[in-house]
Formats: C-alpha cells, sequence, structure tokens
C-alpha cells in the first residue's frame, strides 16, 4: 500500500517537473517570439527612418522649390513684359498747321489705330472726327472770327492719350459788333482785313436789307421795331465770298417822336410826342446856348424858341420815361434886322 502511494508520489513529482520543463520552454520560446516582434518592429523603425525617407523628404522639397523658382521667374517676365510694353507704347502726336487766311490742318499720327478725335473751340460742343482705324489723319477746318481758342483730343486703340490747346486768330476775319443806343437803334460795326463787299441786315422773318460797303469797316445804325423781343441777324461778305453771320435778341421799344419846325418868322417850334411819357427836353442854340425841360410823363409836348439874327442851329434830344431818345437837328438862317 506504502509503495503504491509512494509510487504514486513519485509519479506526481515527475509530472510536475515535467511541467515545469514545458513551461520553461514555454517561456523561452514566448521570450525568442517577443524579442522577435520587438526586433521586426525596430526594423521597421529603422526602414521608416532611414535612407529611403530623407530622399522623398528632400525630392518633395526640392519640387516645391522648383515650382517656386518657376512662379517668381513667371511673375518677373510678366512684369518686365509689362514694363516693355509701357515702354514702347507712344502717345499720337497732333499738329497743326496754318492751311489759310481761314482755316487750320489738323494732322494727327499715331502707331496704333486711332480710336477717337474730337475738336471744339472756346467752351462750345465737341466736334468728332471718324477715324475708321487708321493710324494718321488729317483734316482742314475754318477758324471762327475772332480769336478763339482750339482743343483737340485723341486716343487710340490702347487707350494712350494726346490732348492740344491753342489760342488763334482768324487772318482775314469778318468782325461783327452790336451795341444797342438809346435813341431805339442797334449800331452794327464791322471790320476786316480784307476789303467787305456788301452786308444784309434783317428783323425776324423780314425782308433782307442790303447795305454795299466797299471798305474795310462799317458802323450802321438799324431801328429797332416796336416793343418786345426781335431778332437781328446780320450777314457780311467780303471781296473774296468769305461770309460771316451774327444774330441777337434785342427788346424793341418806343422812341419819341420828335419836329422842328419854324413858323416862318422869328422862333423854332419843337413838338414832341411818346405814348409811354416823356421825361424831358434838352436843346442846344449855336453850341453854347444849353437848355433842359421836365416834362414829367405828359405825352405831347410842344415848345417855341425865338430865332437870333444870323445863322441858328439848334439840336434838340427829347427821352421819354423809359429811357429812350430822339434827336433832331436843324439850321436856320434868320435876316438881319
Amino acid at each position: 500500500m506504502n509503495q503504491i502511494l509512494n509510487t504514486g508520489s513519485n509519479n506526481n513529482m515527475q509530472g510536475r517537473q515535467t511541467e515545469t520543463l514545458l513551461n520553461g520552454y514555454n517561456n523561452k520560446n514566448n521570450k525568442k517570439e517577443k524579442n522577435k516582434n520587438k526586433n521586426s518592429m525596430n526594423m521597421q523603425i529603422k526602414r521608416s527612418s532611414g535612407p529611403a525617407s530623407i530622399s522623398s523628404v528632400t525630392k518633395f522639397f526640392a519640387v516645391a522649390i522648383i515650382i517656386f523658382g518657376i512662379f517668381m521667374i513667371g511673375t518677373g517676365s510678366y512684369s518686365m513684359y509689362k514694363n516693355v510694353s509701357s515702354q514702347n507704347a507712344v502717345q499720337p502726336t497732333i499738329n497743326v498747321i496754318q492751311a489759310s487766311a481761314g482755316e487750320l490742318s489738323i494732322q494727327i499720327n499715331s502707331n496704333k489705330a486711332l480710336s477717337k478725335i474730337t475738336y471744339n473751340w472756346n467752351n462750345d460742343s465737341a466736334t468728332e472726327i471718324q477715324t475708321n482705324g487708321r493710324n494718321s489723319i488729317e483734316q482742314n477746318i475754318a477758324i471762327p472770327s475772332g480769336t478763339n481758342t482750339l482743343n483737340i483730343y485723341v486716343s487710340d486703340e490702347n487707350g494712350q492719350e494726346a490732348r492740344y490747346q491753342q489760342q488763334y486768330t482768324a487772318q482775314g476775319s469778318i468782325n461783327i459788333q452790336f451795341e444797342s443806343q438809346t435813341d431805339g437803334t442797334v449800331k452794327v460795326m464791322v471790320d476786316a482785313q480784307e476789303q467787305l463787299a456788301y452786308m444784309t441786315y434783317r428783323w425776324d422773318d423780314e425782308e433782307e436789307q442790303r447795305v454795299d460797303i466797299n471798305d474795310t469797316s462799317i458802323e450802321q445804325d438799324i431801328q429797332v421795331p416796336s416793343t418786345g423781343m426781335h431778332t437781328l441777324t446780320v450777314n457780311v461778305v467780303d471781296q473774296n465770298n468769305r461770309t460771316e453771320t451774327k444774330q441777337q435778341e434785342v427788346q424793341g421799344t418806343v422812341v419819341p417822336e420828335v419836329e422842328v419846325t419854324t413858323d416862318g418868322s422869328s422862333h423854332f417850334i419843337i413838338h414832341a410826342k411818346d405814348e409811354t411819357g416823356l421825361a424831358e427836353v434838352r436843346f442846344i442854340i449855336n453850341e453854347t446856348g444849353k437848355y433842359k425841360l421836365e416834362l414829367d410823363g405828359r405825352t405831347d409836348f410842344e415848345y417855341q424858341y425865338e430865332l437870333e439874327p444870323g445863322e441858328n442851329r439848334l439840336e434838340v434830344i427829347v427821352y421819354n420815361q423809359d429811357g429812350q431818345s430822339t434827336t433832331k437837328k436843324v439850321k436856320v438862317n434868320m435876316p438881319e434886322q
């Protein structure tokens, strides 16, 4: 019995020893496996941080630097192109020469197609010259009478602009001036460097009146129609058939009516009328005796003045309440007593 038990105990010990050996072997194998996995991971880490990885990073930065360099070179080239283009852009040129006594020749040139040309005198509205895509334009324009400022604007298809401004006086031009007078007339004053042939004038749409001149200047008094606004049109033609026209609106007025007579013996008789009312009468005898009579708005007036022996020269000026006036001059010889 004891022998059997002992035998079992030995067997158990042998089993435990065998188990211990197996466990040790397994542990040893597990350690080896762990070490193997650890070594494998280390190898992977070493591979990932090795020369191949550094090469990839280097290539990436090299490509980035190349792309950046290309961009910078392109930007610089474009800037240089813009600078060169800007330097090569030339403004159009404008030349103006005297073509004749009353004309200028506008000459415009550009290295690009012209897109717009306009000109005007003083502050008048601009006149456009058609370019039709041409690089060179020449056109004659008339110089207005008197002294005027010419303004020219030019642009080409690239947006290059040029401007010109110069004052000109027409050679041989015809100058027309108007001056309103208190006697109900308009004085027309004309002068020119060339011989004038004739002048015509009309009020509103009435028939023209002609005045021959045959001189380089003329002054003409033209009676203004009755009350209201009227348009005076004057045309002047010189010997070269150059014509100048001028218009002006004039306020029509009523002027006093004056009549100066003698009674056939010893007196001047002054008779004045005006529908707006007479203001005063002034008269001068023989350039020395000066008299003035206040009329206070009366519409009809008569006055007598005694003549002296010998020559009597009388000048009478009658004013109405609108400030309009009429002048009459009379000369009478009075026999000696």
